[in-house]
């Protein structure tokens, strides 16, 4: 599953530079492994030794595993969609 867009994504192995098919971001990113911890050290289950500044990119993180499903990210997009439906209410 992507990390930004929400889409189900069908690869067997994610490897660097593998990237969502639907909105080109990258898979093999910390936002995208089910070690990402915001707070953790390092943001991080894991024990790593070296910060990754940008979570979004690609990296070459030992410890990645490809989470497989995101709370977040439908939680965002249903919240997003509501948004746009109560703000084009306000203005029909």
């Amino acid at each position: 599953m992507c990390w930004k867009c929400g889409n189900n994504i069908e690869v067997e192995f994610v490897s660097r530079s593998s990237e969502c098919s639907f909105c080109h971001a990258s898979l093999h990113s910390c936002k995208n492994c089910m070690y990402f911890s915001p707070g953790s050290h390092y943001d991080c289950h894991e024990s790593v030794d070296e910060l990754v500044a940008d979570k979004e990119k690609a990296n070459f993180c030992d410890y990645f595993k490809a989470r497989k499903s995101f709370s977040g990210v439908s939680n965002a997009n249903k919240k997003a969609e509501d948004a746009k439906k109560l703000l084009s209410s306000l203005f029909s």
